[in-house]
């Protein structure tokens, strides 16, 4: 089981990114757009960061941080696991994704996510969109999933769900021994 590191207050951050071997969490803010957002890396080991934007209503800052942490840990364990040259890295936009998007706010986290400066590449994720990544892209090339149009691979929800259930079937097989 994975063990389960807490974030008590929000000036804990630093001893909760050592805990976790962290490199870099940086936050976020853009008064004209709205854009609150968290970018969490976690190791570029085996190369640069890459993980999905997720938006999300978030209750605290501190809860964003923790989920982006968490998820930026898991994308390391996850490319390591497949082979991938790729370390864990993630991006949470605080707002509720069906009220609070525009092209402003993606277009300004596109510009957070430039000056990082090819550390963390991003894609789509809970709460976000193609278009969101179109948004992004016009302002920096750190972006992995994009429309056919735009040279990408287009919607990869039907893939995420593909690799869910084969990994469902993996787990039942090895541990019921049924297929």
């Amino acid at each position: 089981m994975a063990e389960k590191v807490v974030l008590e207050q929000p000036d804990n951050l630093m001893e909760f990114m050592e805990l976790g071997n962290f490199e870099n969490v940086v936050f976020c803010q853009d008064a004209d757009t709205g854009l609150k957002a968290i970018i969490a890396i976690h190791d570029t080991t085996l190369g640069p960061a890459g993980g999905g934007c997720r938006m999300w209503t978030y209750s605290s800052y501190e809860d964003a941080a923790i989920d982006a942490m968490r998820l930026a840990r898991g994308m390391t364990y996850k490319y390591a696991a497949a082979g991938v040259n790729l370390g864990g890295g993630k991006c949470v936009v605080m707002g509720d994704p069906a009220t609070d998007k525009s092209e402003a706010l993606f277009r300004s986290l596109g510009r957070f996510i430039d000056r990082l400066g090819g550390a963390y590449w991003t894609g789509e994720d809970v709460g976000t969109t193609l278009q969101d990544m179109v948004y992004m892209r016009e302002e920096t090339p750190y972006v992995i999933t994009l429309p056919e149009e735009w040279g990408g691979a287009g919607p990869i929800s039907e893939m995420t769900a593909i690799g869910v259930f084969e990994a469902m079937k993996t787990a039942v097989s090895y541990h019921l021994g049924k297929d």
